[in-house]
C-alpha cells in the first residue's frame, strides 16, 4: 500500500487490499456490535475498470461467510439518476393537505438483524451536481429528505477521478473531509487471486501473467475507445469462453473489448497451449513432460488451474496434480499452489487432507506469502 502521484494523501491499495480492510473493518462492527452509522461512509476513487464496484461485491461475499449473515449489495449508477429518483416523488397526503414523499426503490431494503445491506453509489464523480447533492446528504447523513437508510445499511461510495479525464466534478473540502478515501490502483496478483475464484478463462489469466504490465493500460490523455482494464479483460474472457475457449474465433470481438493491440498479442501468445502436456493425462498421473520455457509454463499453471476447478472434490485428482507440480521450477509451482488455495474459501482445509500437498508444504511451504 503506498501514496499515489494523483492522490498523493490518500492510500492506494489493490482491490484484493481494500477489500480485506473494510471487511475486516465492518466484519468486526458486526461481531462487536458497532452500528454501521458510527463508522465513516468509504469513497473509492479509481480509473474506469478498475474493479472498484466488483470489489465491493466482494466485501460482501467476504462478509457473508464471516458474519453468517445474508450480504446483500444495491447498486445505484448515479449517472443514470435524476434527483427524484433518490428523493421520492411527492403524492398528497390523505386529506390532501400535505405533501408526503413516496419511499424510491433504493431505500426498499430489509431491516432485519441477519442481513447486512451495502449500497454501492457508483459514478458518484460523474453525476450531475444536483444528483450528488442528494447522494452527499445518503453518504453524511444516511438520509435522503424524508428517507433514512436502515441501520444494518453499509454506504460506499466510487468515482473517477479528475485526472482520469472521465467526466468529472470536484469534490467539495468540506464534504471529502467527511468520508474515509482509497485510491484504487490495478494490482494483477489481487486479480489472479479473484480470477481464480470466478473461473475467469485460463488463456487470459495465463497470458496476464506472462504479461501482467497489460493488465491495465489506461491512458487518460489517448483517444481510444477499447483498452486493457481489470474489467475489459473480465469482458474478454467472456467472450472467449462465448465461443468455446477459442482465442481465434474470438480474436475480432476481443478486439473491440481490450484493443486490437492487445487482442493480438494475446492471440499470438495462446498458441503456446497447444505444446503442452495433456491436462488430463496430468490429473490421471501419466503427464511426465514438463515445458522448460516460461510462457509455456504460465500456460500449465493456469490450465491445470481451470482443470482443478472443475475437480476440486476429486482429492486423489489434486493429489495427483500436486505431484506433477513438484517437478516444476520452484516459483512456477508456488503460483500453482498459490491458485489451488484460491479455488474456494477455505480449500486450504481440503489440501491439508492431501498428502502431497502436506509434502509441498514441508518443501516449499515457506515461500508461501503470508496468510497462505
Amino acid at each position: 500500500m503506498s501514496n499515489s502521484v494523483d492522490m498523493p494523501n490518500v492510500p492506494a491499495m489493490a482491490v484484493g487490499e481494500f477489500v480485506s480492510a473494510l471487511s475486516g473493518m465492518y466484519g468486526r462492527a458486526v461481531e462487536g456490535g458497532v452500528p454501521f452509522a458510527a463508522l465513516p461512509s468509504v469513497m473509492l476513487w479509481g480509473p474506469p475498470g478498475v474493479g472498484k464496484s466488483q470489489g465491493v461485491r466482494q466485501i460482501a461475499s467476504a462478509l457473508q461467510a464471516r458474519t453468517g449473515r445474508r450480504a446483500a449489495v444495491t447498486d445505484v449508477r448515479l449517472l443514470l439518476f435524476n434527483p427524484i429518483d433518490l428523493r421520492g416523488i411527492p403524492v398528497p397526503n390523505e386529506d390532501r393537505t400535505l405533501a408526503v414523499w413516496l419511499k424510491p426503490q433504493v431505500f426498499d431494503m430489509d431491516p432485519s438483524d441477519d442481513v447486512v445491506n451495502i449500497l454501492l453509489l457508483d459514478e458518484i464523480s460523474a453525476a450531475p451536481p444536483t444528483v450528488q447533492a442528494a447522494a452527499y446528504q445518503i453518504t453524511l447523513d444516511r438520509t435522503c429528505g424524508e428517507h433514512r437508510l436502515p441501520d444494518n445499511c453499509i454506504v460506499i461510495a466510487a468515482g473517477n477521478r479528475v485526472s482520469d479525464r472521465s467526466t468529472a466534478y470536484r469534490m467539495p473540502k468540506a464534504l471529502a473531509n467527511r468520508l474515509l478515501h482509497i485510491d484504487v490502483r490495478a494490482d494483477f496478483a489481487s486479480w489472479r487471486a479473484w480470477a481464480v475464484r470466478a473461473g475467469v478463462n485460463d488463456k487470459v489469466v495465463a497470458y496476464l501473467a506472462f504479461r501482467s504490465d497489460r493488465l491495465s493500460a489506461f491512458d487518460a490523455a489517448a483517444d481510444d475507445l477499447a483498452f486493457p482494464t481489470p474489467r475489459s479483460w473480465e469482458m474478454a474472457a467472456a467472450v472467449i469462453d462465448g465461443l468455446g475457449g477459442d482465442v481465434d474465433a474470438a480474436y475480432p470481438l476481443v478486439s473491440g473489448v481490450i484493443g486490437a493491440g492487445a487482442a493480438s498479442e494475446l492471440r499470438t501468445w495462446a498458441r503456446v497451449y497447444a505444446g503442452l502436456p495433456d491436462i488430463g493425462d496430468v490429473f490421471a498421473g501419466k503427464a511426465t513432460k514438463v515445458p522448460k520455457k516460461a510462457d509455456a509454463l504460465y500456460a500449465l499453471v493456469s490450465a491445470m488451474t481451470a482443470r482443478a476447478r472443475t475437480v476440486k472434490d476429486d482429492l486423489e485428482a489434486i493429489e495427483r496434480s500436486i505431484r506433477y507440480a513438484g517437478k516444476l521450477p520452484a516459483d512456477f509451482s508456488v503460483l500453482l499452489m498459490k491458485d489451488y488455495l484460491n479455488l474456494e474459501p477455505g480449500y486450504r482445509d481440503k489440501l491439508m487432507r492431501v498428502p502431497a500437498f502436506l509434502q509441498w508444504v514441508d518443501e516449499k511451504g515457506a515461500v508461501l506469502d503470508a496468510g497462505y
